[in-house]
Protein backbone atom coordinates (compact mmCIF):
# COMPACT_ATOMS: atom_id res chain seq x y z
CA UNK A 1 0.00 0.00 0.00
CA UNK A 2 1.37 3.35 -1.22
CA UNK A 3 2.53 6.12 1.21
CA UNK A 4 -0.34 8.10 -0.50
CA UNK A 5 -3.18 5.71 0.06
CA UNK A 6 -2.28 5.65 3.74
CA UNK A 7 -2.43 9.56 4.13
CA UNK A 8 -5.71 9.29 2.63
CA UNK A 9 -7.36 6.00 4.35
CA UNK A 10 -6.53 7.05 7.70
CA UNK A 11 -7.33 10.79 7.65
CA UNK A 12 -9.04 11.77 10.84
CA UNK A 13 -12.37 11.75 10.82
CA UNK A 14 -12.65 15.61 10.17
CA UNK A 15 -9.09 17.17 8.34
CA UNK A 16 -8.97 21.25 7.09
CA UNK A 17 -7.18 20.39 3.65
CA UNK A 18 -5.29 23.49 2.19
CA UNK A 19 -8.06 25.46 -0.95
CA UNK A 20 -7.34 28.53 -1.56
CA UNK A 21 -7.97 31.80 0.46
CA UNK A 22 -11.50 31.27 1.01
CA UNK A 23 -13.19 29.09 3.35
CA UNK A 24 -11.27 25.97 3.38
CA UNK A 25 -12.38 22.47 2.94
CA UNK A 26 -13.40 20.50 5.59
CA UNK A 27 -12.88 16.98 4.65
CA UNK A 28 -13.67 13.80 5.46
CA UNK A 29 -12.55 10.15 4.33
CA UNK A 30 -15.20 7.15 3.95
CA UNK A 31 -12.52 5.09 2.65
CA UNK A 32 -12.40 5.27 -0.93
CA UNK A 33 -9.24 7.10 -2.73
CA UNK A 34 -9.58 10.78 -1.85
CA UNK A 35 -11.82 12.66 0.54
CA UNK A 36 -15.09 15.02 0.50
CA UNK A 37 -15.72 17.94 1.51
CA UNK A 38 -18.30 18.54 4.10
CA UNK A 39 -21.13 21.43 3.82
CA UNK A 40 -23.99 22.15 6.18
CA UNK A 41 -26.01 25.28 7.13
CA UNK A 42 -23.22 27.12 8.77
CA UNK A 43 -20.16 26.05 6.96
CA UNK A 44 -19.07 25.38 3.23
CA UNK A 45 -15.89 25.59 1.42
CA UNK A 46 -15.18 28.96 -1.07
CA UNK A 47 -13.26 30.33 -3.59
CA UNK A 48 -12.31 34.00 -3.48
CA UNK A 49 -12.83 36.14 -6.97
CA UNK A 50 -10.22 34.83 -9.34
CA UNK A 51 -7.94 37.76 -9.69
CA UNK A 52 -5.05 37.29 -12.23
CA UNK A 53 -2.03 39.48 -11.93
CA UNK A 54 -0.41 41.64 -14.59
CA UNK A 55 1.58 40.63 -17.44
CA UNK A 56 4.87 38.54 -15.42
CA UNK A 57 2.79 36.63 -12.85
CA UNK A 58 0.91 33.55 -13.20
CA UNK A 59 -1.86 32.03 -11.25
CA UNK A 60 -1.83 28.15 -9.97
CA UNK A 61 -5.19 26.38 -8.92
CA UNK A 62 -4.59 22.19 -8.22
CA UNK A 63 -6.57 19.82 -6.86
CA UNK A 64 -5.17 16.51 -6.05
CA UNK A 65 -5.85 12.69 -4.75
CA UNK A 66 -3.43 13.64 -2.04
CA UNK A 67 -5.94 16.13 -1.01
CA UNK A 68 -5.58 20.06 -2.28
CA UNK A 69 -8.86 21.73 -3.62
CA UNK A 70 -8.11 24.37 -5.79
CA UNK A 71 -5.02 25.40 -3.51
CA UNK A 72 -3.70 28.69 -5.20
CA UNK A 73 -0.06 29.65 -5.66
CA UNK A 74 1.29 32.47 -7.40
CA UNK A 75 4.52 32.89 -8.91
CA UNK A 76 6.95 34.68 -11.63
CA UNK A 77 7.18 33.93 -15.25
CA UNK A 78 10.75 33.33 -15.93
CA UNK A 79 12.84 34.37 -19.00
CA UNK A 80 14.07 31.28 -19.86
CA UNK A 81 13.47 27.44 -19.29
CA UNK A 82 16.08 25.86 -17.25
CA UNK A 83 16.99 22.25 -18.19
CA UNK A 84 16.01 19.81 -20.65
CA UNK A 85 12.31 19.24 -19.21
CA UNK A 86 9.12 18.68 -21.74
CA UNK A 87 7.99 22.10 -23.21
CA UNK A 88 4.27 22.89 -23.60
CA UNK A 89 3.67 25.61 -26.34
CA UNK A 90 1.12 28.12 -26.60
CA UNK A 91 0.18 28.99 -30.41
CA UNK A 92 -2.29 31.38 -30.21
CA UNK A 93 -2.23 31.29 -34.49
CA UNK A 94 -4.71 28.47 -33.96
CA UNK A 95 -7.51 29.14 -32.85
CA UNK A 96 -10.46 26.51 -32.92
CA UNK A 97 -13.92 26.55 -31.29
CA UNK A 98 -15.44 29.40 -28.95
CA UNK A 99 -16.75 27.52 -25.47
CA UNK A 100 -20.44 28.03 -24.30
CA UNK A 101 -20.15 26.51 -21.10
CA UNK A 102 -20.20 23.78 -18.25
CA UNK A 103 -23.34 22.78 -16.00
CA UNK A 104 -25.61 20.36 -14.82
CA UNK A 105 -28.92 18.94 -14.86
CA UNK A 106 -31.77 19.74 -12.91
CA UNK A 107 -33.24 16.66 -12.91
CA UNK A 108 -36.46 15.76 -10.68
CA UNK A 109 -34.25 13.68 -8.36
CA UNK A 110 -31.85 16.47 -7.75
CA UNK A 111 -34.48 19.23 -7.09
CA UNK A 112 -36.37 16.53 -4.50
CA UNK A 113 -32.42 16.57 -2.57
CA UNK A 114 -32.06 20.08 -2.78
CA UNK A 115 -34.88 21.30 -1.46
CA UNK A 116 -34.92 18.40 1.29
CA UNK A 117 -32.02 20.61 2.81
CA UNK A 118 -32.90 23.37 5.21
CA UNK A 119 -32.80 26.80 3.68
CA UNK A 120 -29.24 27.85 4.94
CA UNK A 121 -27.58 24.26 3.61
CA UNK A 122 -29.51 24.80 0.27
CA UNK A 123 -28.34 28.05 -0.61
CA UNK A 124 -24.81 26.74 0.19
CA UNK A 125 -25.18 23.93 -1.79
CA UNK A 126 -26.42 26.57 -5.20
CA UNK A 127 -23.86 28.97 -4.12
CA UNK A 128 -21.30 26.23 -4.65
CA UNK A 129 -22.24 25.83 -8.12
CA UNK A 130 -23.25 29.49 -9.25
CA UNK A 131 -22.33 31.65 -6.59
CA UNK A 132 -19.51 34.00 -6.92
CA UNK A 133 -17.34 31.68 -4.16
CA UNK A 134 -18.62 28.39 -6.47
CA UNK A 135 -17.03 26.96 -9.47
CA UNK A 136 -19.08 29.15 -12.15
CA UNK A 137 -21.51 26.79 -13.78
CA UNK A 138 -23.51 28.12 -16.33
CA UNK A 139 -25.85 25.67 -18.11
CA UNK A 140 -28.90 23.88 -16.78
CA UNK A 141 -30.14 21.18 -18.75
CA UNK A 142 -33.91 20.40 -17.74
CA UNK A 143 -35.50 17.65 -18.76
CA UNK A 144 -39.32 17.45 -19.94
CA UNK A 145 -41.66 16.02 -17.95
CA UNK A 146 -40.40 13.09 -16.51
CA UNK A 147 -36.89 11.03 -17.01
CA UNK A 148 -35.82 7.76 -14.65
CA UNK A 149 -34.48 10.10 -12.13
CA UNK A 150 -38.29 10.89 -11.14
CA UNK A 151 -40.22 9.44 -8.77
CA UNK A 152 -43.28 8.91 -10.89
CA UNK A 153 -43.40 8.45 -14.64
CA UNK A 154 -45.44 11.72 -16.11
CA UNK A 155 -45.92 13.75 -18.97
CA UNK A 156 -47.32 16.93 -19.61
CA UNK A 157 -50.61 15.77 -21.18
CA UNK A 158 -51.38 12.46 -19.95
CA UNK A 159 -55.08 12.97 -21.87
CA UNK A 160 -55.24 10.42 -24.81
CA UNK A 161 -56.18 12.17 -27.99
CA UNK A 162 -55.68 15.65 -27.50
CA UNK A 163 -53.54 16.37 -30.55
CA UNK A 164 -54.49 19.90 -29.66
CA UNK A 165 -53.04 19.97 -26.16
CA UNK A 166 -55.78 21.61 -24.95
CA UNK A 167 -54.99 19.57 -21.49
CA UNK A 168 -50.91 20.38 -21.49
CA UNK A 169 -50.11 21.87 -18.17
CA UNK A 170 -46.77 21.94 -16.42
CA UNK A 171 -45.85 19.13 -13.26
CA UNK A 172 -45.75 19.94 -9.85
CA UNK A 173 -42.35 19.02 -10.16
CA UNK A 174 -41.31 21.64 -12.32
CA UNK A 175 -43.91 24.47 -11.03
CA UNK A 176 -42.36 23.98 -7.11
CA UNK A 177 -39.15 22.12 -7.45
CA UNK A 178 -37.57 22.49 -10.56
CA UNK A 179 -38.40 26.55 -11.69
CA UNK A 180 -37.83 27.43 -8.17
CA UNK A 181 -34.17 26.21 -8.10
CA UNK A 182 -33.38 27.35 -11.15
CA UNK A 183 -34.77 30.42 -11.01
CA UNK A 184 -32.16 30.84 -7.17
CA UNK A 185 -29.55 30.04 -9.34
CA UNK A 186 -29.84 32.66 -11.91
CA UNK A 187 -29.96 34.71 -9.04
CA UNK A 188 -27.19 33.70 -7.71
CA UNK A 189 -24.99 33.72 -10.90
CA UNK A 190 -22.79 36.98 -12.05
CA UNK A 191 -22.52 35.09 -15.43
CA UNK A 192 -25.54 34.59 -17.56
CA UNK A 193 -26.93 31.11 -17.37
CA UNK A 194 -27.86 29.04 -20.17
CA UNK A 195 -31.21 26.73 -20.34
CA UNK A 196 -31.35 23.33 -22.42
CA UNK A 197 -34.72 21.13 -22.54
CA UNK A 198 -34.34 17.85 -23.55
CA UNK A 199 -37.34 14.97 -23.98
CA UNK A 200 -37.48 11.27 -22.60
CA UNK A 201 -41.29 10.54 -23.73
CA UNK A 202 -43.79 11.34 -25.60
CA UNK A 203 -47.44 10.80 -23.91
CA UNK A 204 -48.04 7.23 -24.39
CA UNK A 205 -51.19 8.24 -26.35
CA UNK A 206 -48.53 9.34 -29.24
CA UNK A 207 -46.41 6.16 -29.19
CA UNK A 208 -46.63 2.81 -31.35
CA UNK A 209 -46.56 1.12 -28.16
CA UNK A 210 -49.19 2.79 -26.36
CA UNK A 211 -46.62 3.28 -23.36
CA UNK A 212 -43.81 5.76 -22.21
CA UNK A 213 -41.12 2.85 -21.36
CA UNK A 214 -39.68 0.62 -23.99
CA UNK A 215 -39.37 0.47 -27.36
CA UNK A 216 -41.75 2.61 -29.46
CA UNK A 217 -42.08 5.40 -31.86
CA UNK A 218 -44.08 8.52 -32.75
CA UNK A 219 -47.75 6.74 -34.54
CA UNK A 220 -47.61 7.86 -37.81
CA UNK A 221 -45.03 9.56 -39.76
CA UNK A 222 -43.02 13.05 -39.95
CA UNK A 223 -45.66 15.66 -41.30
CA UNK A 224 -48.68 13.74 -39.46
CA UNK A 225 -50.89 14.65 -36.92
CA UNK A 226 -48.79 12.93 -34.04
CA UNK A 227 -45.62 14.50 -35.05
CA UNK A 228 -47.23 17.68 -35.25
CA UNK A 229 -48.92 17.64 -31.72
CA UNK A 230 -45.34 16.46 -30.68
CA UNK A 231 -43.39 18.87 -32.10
CA UNK A 232 -46.23 21.72 -30.97
CA UNK A 233 -45.03 19.45 -27.31
CA UNK A 234 -41.71 21.41 -27.08
CA UNK A 235 -43.24 24.62 -28.02
CA UNK A 236 -45.94 24.77 -25.34
CA UNK A 237 -43.38 24.00 -22.80
CA UNK A 238 -40.88 26.70 -23.86
CA UNK A 239 -44.22 28.86 -23.78
CA UNK A 240 -45.06 27.75 -19.90
CA UNK A 241 -41.45 28.78 -18.55
CA UNK A 242 -41.23 31.59 -20.14
CA UNK A 243 -44.47 32.78 -18.09
CA UNK A 244 -41.69 31.85 -15.16
CA UNK A 245 -39.33 34.48 -16.71
CA UNK A 246 -36.83 31.29 -17.89
CA UNK A 247 -35.99 31.38 -21.35
CA UNK A 248 -33.75 28.28 -23.06
CA UNK A 249 -30.49 28.92 -25.30
CA UNK A 250 -31.70 25.36 -26.40
CA UNK A 251 -33.09 22.22 -26.61
CA UNK A 252 -32.46 18.46 -28.03
CA UNK A 253 -34.81 17.24 -30.53
CA UNK A 254 -34.75 14.13 -28.17
CA UNK A 255 -32.61 12.10 -25.37
CA UNK A 256 -30.90 9.07 -26.55
CA UNK A 257 -33.46 8.36 -29.42
CA UNK A 258 -31.84 5.17 -29.84
CA UNK A 259 -32.93 4.03 -26.79
CA UNK A 260 -36.42 3.82 -27.98
CA UNK A 261 -34.99 0.87 -30.71
CA UNK A 262 -35.00 -1.41 -28.58
CA UNK A 263 -37.32 -4.09 -26.88
CA UNK A 264 -37.35 -4.33 -23.00
CA UNK A 265 -35.78 -0.34 -22.40
CA UNK A 266 -36.43 -0.22 -18.43
CA UNK A 267 -37.42 3.68 -18.44
CA UNK A 268 -38.58 6.36 -20.59
CA UNK A 269 -37.79 6.68 -23.97
CA UNK A 270 -38.67 7.66 -27.51
CA UNK A 271 -37.20 6.01 -30.62
CA UNK A 272 -36.04 8.21 -33.65
CA UNK A 273 -33.84 6.41 -36.84
CA UNK A 274 -31.30 8.99 -38.06
CA UNK A 275 -33.70 9.01 -40.94
CA UNK A 276 -37.09 9.24 -39.04
CA UNK A 277 -35.01 12.65 -36.77
CA UNK A 278 -34.09 13.50 -40.18
CA UNK A 279 -37.44 13.86 -41.17
CA UNK A 280 -38.87 14.97 -37.76
CA UNK A 281 -36.56 18.17 -37.39
CA UNK A 282 -37.97 19.03 -41.23
CA UNK A 283 -40.91 19.10 -41.34
CA UNK A 284 -42.56 19.54 -37.88
CA UNK A 285 -40.17 20.48 -35.11
CA UNK A 286 -37.84 22.60 -37.25
CA UNK A 287 -40.42 24.90 -38.49
CA UNK A 288 -42.31 25.01 -35.41
CA UNK A 289 -39.58 26.46 -33.44
CA UNK A 290 -38.47 28.75 -36.17
CA UNK A 291 -41.85 30.32 -36.85
CA UNK A 292 -43.23 31.16 -33.48
CA UNK A 293 -42.36 33.17 -30.08
CA UNK A 294 -39.01 30.81 -29.81
CA UNK A 295 -36.93 30.79 -32.96
CA UNK A 296 -33.77 32.59 -31.24
CA UNK A 297 -33.81 28.41 -29.61
CA UNK A 298 -30.83 26.90 -30.89
CA UNK A 299 -31.81 22.96 -32.05
CA UNK A 300 -29.47 20.19 -31.25
CA UNK A 301 -30.00 16.80 -32.66
CA UNK A 302 -28.14 13.60 -31.69
CA UNK A 303 -28.63 13.78 -27.78
CA UNK A 304 -26.53 10.62 -27.62
CA UNK A 305 -23.65 8.53 -27.66
CA UNK A 306 -20.92 9.37 -29.86
CA UNK A 307 -20.52 6.02 -31.55
CA UNK A 308 -22.94 7.02 -33.62
CA UNK A 309 -21.59 9.79 -35.26
CA UNK A 310 -20.69 11.27 -38.26
CA UNK A 311 -23.51 8.33 -39.95
CA UNK A 312 -25.77 10.15 -37.72
CA UNK A 313 -24.54 13.64 -38.89
CA UNK A 314 -24.31 12.69 -42.32
CA UNK A 315 -28.30 11.58 -42.41
CA UNK A 316 -29.44 14.32 -40.86
CA UNK A 317 -26.85 17.04 -41.84
CA UNK A 318 -26.82 15.52 -45.27
CA UNK A 319 -30.45 16.73 -45.79
CA UNK A 320 -30.80 20.72 -46.88
CA UNK A 321 -34.24 20.76 -45.09
CA UNK A 322 -33.23 19.57 -42.18
CA UNK A 323 -30.16 20.93 -41.87
CA UNK A 324 -31.37 24.48 -42.17
CA UNK A 325 -33.08 23.77 -38.62
CA UNK A 326 -29.98 22.49 -36.50
CA UNK A 327 -27.59 24.27 -34.80
CA UNK A 328 -25.69 21.87 -33.21
CA UNK A 329 -25.03 18.27 -32.23
CA UNK A 330 -25.49 16.41 -28.95
CA UNK A 331 -23.22 14.01 -27.35
CA UNK A 332 -23.29 11.88 -24.21
CA UNK A 333 -20.04 10.21 -22.86
CA UNK A 334 -21.01 6.99 -21.77
CA UNK A 335 -19.34 4.52 -25.00
CA UNK A 336 -16.25 7.27 -25.19
CA UNK A 337 -13.99 4.34 -23.51
CA UNK A 338 -14.59 2.18 -26.47
CA UNK A 339 -15.28 5.30 -29.00
CA UNK A 340 -12.42 6.90 -30.84
CA UNK A 341 -12.59 10.71 -30.64
CA UNK A 342 -10.88 11.30 -33.63
CA UNK A 343 -13.32 8.74 -35.82
CA UNK A 344 -15.98 10.46 -34.09
CA UNK A 345 -16.51 13.80 -32.75
CA UNK A 346 -12.88 14.43 -35.19
CA UNK A 347 -14.24 13.31 -38.64
CA UNK A 348 -17.88 14.63 -37.87
CA UNK A 349 -16.26 18.21 -37.20
CA UNK A 350 -14.33 18.15 -40.51
CA UNK A 351 -17.34 17.34 -42.56
CA UNK A 352 -19.86 19.61 -41.02
CA UNK A 353 -17.81 22.64 -39.21
CA UNK A 354 -20.57 25.16 -39.20
CA UNK A 355 -22.55 22.83 -36.56
CA UNK A 356 -21.00 23.09 -32.80
CA UNK A 357 -20.88 19.80 -30.85
CA UNK A 358 -21.84 20.21 -27.65
CA UNK A 359 -21.28 17.26 -24.70
CA UNK A 360 -25.06 16.99 -23.01
CA UNK A 361 -24.92 14.01 -20.54
CA UNK A 362 -22.66 12.21 -18.21
CA UNK A 363 -22.11 10.39 -15.05
CA UNK A 364 -20.28 7.84 -13.27
CA UNK A 365 -21.47 4.51 -11.03
CA UNK A 366 -24.84 3.80 -13.88
CA UNK A 367 -23.16 0.71 -14.95
CA UNK A 368 -24.49 -2.58 -13.20
CA UNK A 369 -21.06 -3.86 -12.43
CA UNK A 370 -20.15 -0.38 -10.46
CA UNK A 371 -20.17 0.62 -6.40
CA UNK A 372 -23.23 2.98 -7.21
CA UNK A 373 -21.82 6.17 -4.61
CA UNK A 374 -18.19 6.50 -3.88
CA UNK A 375 -17.91 9.16 -1.96
CA UNK A 376 -14.20 10.60 -2.56
CA UNK A 377 -13.83 8.78 -5.36
CA UNK A 378 -10.61 10.26 -7.10
CA UNK A 379 -10.73 8.15 -10.07
CA UNK A 380 -14.11 8.92 -11.01
CA UNK A 381 -13.25 12.62 -11.19
CA UNK A 382 -10.58 12.32 -13.30
CA UNK A 383 -12.28 10.68 -15.77
CA UNK A 384 -14.79 13.29 -16.21
CA UNK A 385 -11.22 15.67 -16.56
CA UNK A 386 -10.14 13.24 -19.34
CA UNK A 387 -13.18 13.04 -21.17
CA UNK A 388 -13.77 16.86 -21.04
CA UNK A 389 -10.00 17.28 -22.34
CA UNK A 390 -10.64 14.82 -25.22
CA UNK A 391 -13.98 16.86 -25.89
CA UNK A 392 -12.67 20.05 -26.05
CA UNK A 393 -9.04 18.59 -28.30
CA UNK A 394 -12.10 17.75 -30.75
CA UNK A 395 -14.21 20.82 -30.98
CA UNK A 396 -16.33 20.39 -28.21
CA UNK A 397 -18.23 23.94 -27.09
CA UNK A 398 -18.90 22.72 -23.55
CA UNK A 399 -20.12 19.62 -21.22
CA UNK A 400 -23.02 18.96 -19.05
CA UNK A 401 -22.89 16.94 -16.09
CA UNK A 402 -25.93 14.73 -15.15
CA UNK A 403 -27.61 15.19 -11.73
CA UNK A 404 -26.27 18.29 -9.89
CA UNK A 405 -27.15 16.51 -6.52
CA UNK A 406 -28.38 12.52 -5.46
CA UNK A 407 -28.99 10.82 -2.09
CA UNK A 408 -26.54 8.75 -0.88
CA UNK A 409 -28.09 5.55 -2.67
CA UNK A 410 -27.20 7.95 -5.85
CA UNK A 411 -31.23 8.54 -6.25
CA UNK A 412 -34.11 9.02 -5.94
CA UNK A 413 -34.82 6.81 -9.88
CA UNK A 414 -38.36 5.13 -9.69
CA UNK A 415 -36.42 2.33 -12.01
CA UNK A 416 -33.50 2.30 -9.61
CA UNK A 417 -31.28 3.06 -11.92
CA UNK A 418 -29.17 5.15 -9.52
CA UNK A 419 -26.15 6.51 -10.49
CA UNK A 420 -23.09 8.84 -8.13
CA UNK A 421 -22.72 12.60 -8.32
CA UNK A 422 -20.42 15.61 -8.10
CA UNK A 423 -23.08 16.23 -4.86
CA UNK A 424 -24.47 13.80 -2.35
CA UNK A 425 -27.01 14.92 0.18
CA UNK A 426 -27.36 13.82 3.64
CA UNK A 427 -30.68 15.18 4.50
CA UNK A 428 -31.01 13.42 7.70
CA UNK A 429 -28.48 15.43 8.68
CA UNK A 430 -28.98 18.65 6.94
CA UNK A 431 -25.64 18.49 5.23
CA UNK A 432 -24.30 17.34 1.65
CA UNK A 433 -20.75 15.93 0.19
CA UNK A 434 -18.75 17.45 -2.31
CA UNK A 435 -16.68 15.12 -4.21
CA UNK A 436 -13.69 14.74 -6.30
CA UNK A 437 -15.62 15.03 -9.35
CA UNK A 438 -17.04 18.62 -8.28
CA UNK A 439 -13.66 20.08 -7.89
CA UNK A 440 -12.74 18.44 -11.12
CA UNK A 441 -15.17 19.75 -12.72
CA UNK A 442 -14.23 23.11 -11.58
CA UNK A 443 -10.77 23.55 -13.21
CA UNK A 444 -13.36 23.97 -16.23
CA UNK A 445 -16.33 25.57 -14.92
CA UNK A 446 -14.64 28.06 -13.15
CA UNK A 447 -11.28 29.32 -15.42
CA UNK A 448 -12.96 28.62 -18.74
CA UNK A 449 -16.16 30.62 -19.18
CA UNK A 450 -18.37 31.26 -21.98
CA UNK A 451 -16.77 33.56 -24.75
CA UNK A 452 -12.95 31.08 -24.46
CA UNK A 453 -11.43 30.20 -27.24
CA UNK A 454 -9.69 26.90 -27.29
CA UNK A 455 -6.39 27.67 -28.88
CA UNK A 456 -3.06 25.36 -30.00
CA UNK A 457 -0.91 23.61 -27.70
CA UNK A 458 2.55 22.07 -28.95
CA UNK A 459 3.88 19.63 -26.75
CA UNK A 460 7.54 18.86 -27.13
CA UNK A 461 7.96 14.82 -26.53
CA UNK A 462 5.05 12.04 -25.80
CA UNK A 463 4.00 12.57 -21.97
CA UNK A 464 1.65 11.54 -20.07
CA UNK A 465 0.22 14.17 -19.36
CA UNK A 466 -3.30 14.86 -20.73
CA UNK A 467 -3.42 19.35 -21.80
CA UNK A 468 -5.78 21.80 -23.33
CA UNK A 469 -5.16 25.56 -23.66
CA UNK A 470 -7.69 28.33 -23.96
CA UNK A 471 -8.18 32.19 -24.22
CA UNK A 472 -10.65 33.87 -22.01
CA UNK A 473 -12.48 36.30 -23.52
CA UNK A 474 -10.25 39.51 -22.29
CA UNK A 475 -7.60 37.03 -23.91
CA UNK A 476 -5.64 35.67 -20.11
CA UNK A 477 -4.60 32.44 -21.12
CA UNK A 478 -5.57 29.48 -19.45
CA UNK A 479 -3.71 25.83 -19.39
CA UNK A 480 -5.84 22.88 -18.05
CA UNK A 481 -3.11 19.97 -17.06
CA UNK A 482 -4.67 16.47 -15.96
CA UNK A 483 -1.80 14.24 -14.38
CA UNK A 484 -3.62 10.34 -14.38
CA UNK A 485 -0.35 8.49 -13.68
CA UNK A 486 1.08 7.50 -10.67
CA UNK A 487 4.38 9.40 -11.51
CA UNK A 488 5.05 13.34 -10.48
CA UNK A 489 5.85 15.13 -14.06
CA UNK A 490 8.08 18.21 -14.40
CA UNK A 491 7.57 20.60 -17.41
CA UNK A 492 7.66 24.36 -18.80
CA UNK A 493 5.14 26.37 -20.06
CA UNK A 494 6.62 28.42 -23.17
CA UNK A 495 4.58 31.73 -24.24
CA UNK A 496 6.66 33.30 -26.75
CA UNK A 497 4.72 36.65 -25.94
CA UNK A 498 5.16 36.49 -21.93
CA UNK A 499 8.20 34.07 -21.37
CA UNK A 500 7.90 30.32 -19.14
CA UNK A 501 6.09 29.00 -16.63
CA UNK A 502 7.97 26.29 -14.75
CA UNK A 503 5.32 23.36 -13.93
CA UNK A 504 5.04 20.71 -11.46
CA UNK A 505 2.44 18.09 -11.80
CA UNK A 506 1.71 16.09 -8.85
CA UNK A 507 0.76 12.59 -9.09
CA UNK A 508 -2.99 12.09 -9.66
CA UNK A 509 -3.90 16.21 -9.96
CA UNK A 510 -4.96 18.12 -12.08
CA UNK A 511 -4.07 21.92 -12.51
CA UNK A 512 -4.96 25.22 -14.01
CA UNK A 513 -2.51 27.70 -14.98
CA UNK A 514 -3.77 31.42 -15.68
CA UNK A 515 -1.74 34.33 -16.79
CA UNK A 516 -2.35 37.18 -18.43
CA UNK A 517 -0.61 38.10 -22.04
CA UNK A 518 -0.85 41.98 -22.66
Amino acid sequence: MSALWWSIAFLPLWTVLPVTAGLPCEAQSFGWTSAVCVCNATYCDTMEPVVVPAKGRYLLYETSRAGKRLQLTRGLVQPSAKGQDLQLTLDVRKKYQWIKGFGGAMTDAAAINILSLSPASRENLLKSYFGDEGIGYNVIRVPMASCDFSTRVYTYDDHPGDLGLKHFSLAEEDTKMKIPLIQAAIRLSRRPVSLFASPWSSPAWMKTSNSTIGKGTLRGSPGGPYYKAWANYFIRFLDEYSRHNLTFWAVTAENEPSAGLFTGYRFQCLGFTPELQRDFIARDLGPALRSGPHRSVRLLMLDDQRLLMPHWASVVLGDPQAARYVDGIAVHWYLDAITPADKTLGTTHARFPEYFMFATEACTGSMPWEHLVQLGSWERGAKYSHDIIQDLNYFVTGWTDWNMALDLEGGPNWVKNFADSPVIVDRKKDLFYKQPMFYHMAHFSKFIPEGSRRVGLDVSEETGLETVAVLQPDGTAVLTVLNWTPKNIDFWIRDPEVGFIPGHSPADSIQSYLWKRK
